[in-house]
C-alpha cells in the first residue's frame, strides 16, 4: 500500500531552482512531497526578479511544499547563486547538513539573457556554462561522494529540445544545455557501477506564467496539436515516474515530453 500511495516513501529529493509556485521545480517538488519524500529544494530569486514575471514570495513557496509533506518527511531549503565560485561549497554543506540524498533533480538554468551569434560575447558564454552546465556537473560530484552504493541513486537534468530543431536567439542557452543531454550517456556508464541512474527530460515549451498572454498563439497554435503548451505538471509526471521504482530501469536517456510539438 506504501508503495502505490507514496511511491517516494522514505527517500530524500534534492531539486535545484525552485522560487515560483507556477515553477516546473515547485511542482515537483510538491509531487515529490505528496508522494512521500523528504524535500530539499535551492532556489536563487534574483534571476527571477530580473525576468518581466519578477520574484515571488518565498513564504509561501516554502509553505506550499511543506503543506504537501507526509507524516515523518522533512523540508529545508538554501540559497545559492551558481554564478559565484562559493555556490557549491554552500551546497556541499547544506546536504552535510541535511544527510545523504537519495535523488537530485537539476531544475535551476540561466535563461533570457541571451541572443543571436551577433550578440553572442564570452561573458554570456562563460556565464551560461557556468549557471547550466558546471554547476550541474559538480554537484554530481556532491551526490556521488555522500552516496551510499547499497541504494539506488538519481539524477535527472532538466535539458531543452536543441537537439530536436533550432532554438533561435538562444546561442549560449542551447549550448549549455545541450551539453547536459551531451553528456547523459557518459555519467550514466560513469555511475552504473555506483548505483546511480543518469537520464534527462526535456519538458518542452511550459507555460510556467510567461505565455498567458502570448500574442503569437494563433500564429503558433497549429505547431501544438493537442490545442496546449506543456504544463509543468507534465514534467512534474515524468520526474516522479522516473524517481520511483518504476522508473529504476531506465539510465543514460533523454526524455522529449513536448505534447507532438512540431518544428
Amino acid at each position: 500500500m506504501n508503495e502505490n500511495l507514496y511511491p517516494l516513501l522514505n527517500k530524500k529529493v534534492f531539486i535545484t531552482g525552485v522560487s515560483r509556485m507556477r515553477g516546473i521545480g515547485y511542482t515537483v517538488a510538491t509531487e515529490c512531497a505528496k508522494q512521500g519524500a523528504s524535500v530539499l529544494i535551492h532556489h536563487f530569486e534574483e534571476h527571477d526578479a530580473n525576468q518581466e514575471w519578477g520574484a515571488e514570495q518565498l513564504e509561501g513557496v516554502f509553505d506550499g511544499i511543506k503543506q504537501h509533506l507526509v507524516s515523518g518527511a522533512t523540508f529545508d531549503h538554501v540559497h545559492a547563486n551558481f554564478d559565484e565560485e562559493n555556490a557549491i561549497d554552500i551546497i556541499k554543506q547544506f546536504l552535510e547538513k541535511n544527510g545523504a540524498i537519495d535523488y537530485l533533480v537539476y531544475n535551476h538554468a540561466l535563461a533570457g539573457f541571451d541572443g543571436p551569434l551577433k550578440e553572442t560575447t564570452a561573458e554570456k558564454l562563460d556565464k551560461h556554462w557556468r549557471i547550466n552546465t558546471r554547476s550541474s556537473i559538480l554537484m554530481a560530484r556532491i551526490f556521488l561522494e555522500q552516496h551510499h552504493q547499497a541504494e539506488t541513486g538519481k539524477i535527472i537534468f532538466l535539458t531543452s529540445g536543441q537537439s530536436l530543431g533550432p532554438m533561435p536567439n538562444e546561442i549560449s542557452y542551447a549550448l549549455s544545455k545541450g551539453a547536459l543531454a551531451e553528456i547523459v550517456k557518459s555519467l550514466a556508464s560513469d555511475l552504473a557501477d555506483s548505483n546511480i541512474t543518469v537520464n534527462a527530460v526535456n519538458p518542452g515549451v511550459t507555460n510556467t506564467g510567461y505565455l498567458d498572454e502570448m500574442e503569437s498563439w494563433q500564429r503558433d497554435k497549429k505547431t501544438f496539436p493537442f490545442g496546449r503548451f506543456s504544463k509543468p505538471e507534465d514534467a512534474a509526471n515524468i520526474i516522479t515516474f522516473l524517481l520511483s521504482d518504476k522508473g529504476s530501469w531506465i539510465t543514460g536517456q533523454v526524455i522529449n515530453s513536448e505534447g507532438g510539438f512540431r518544428r
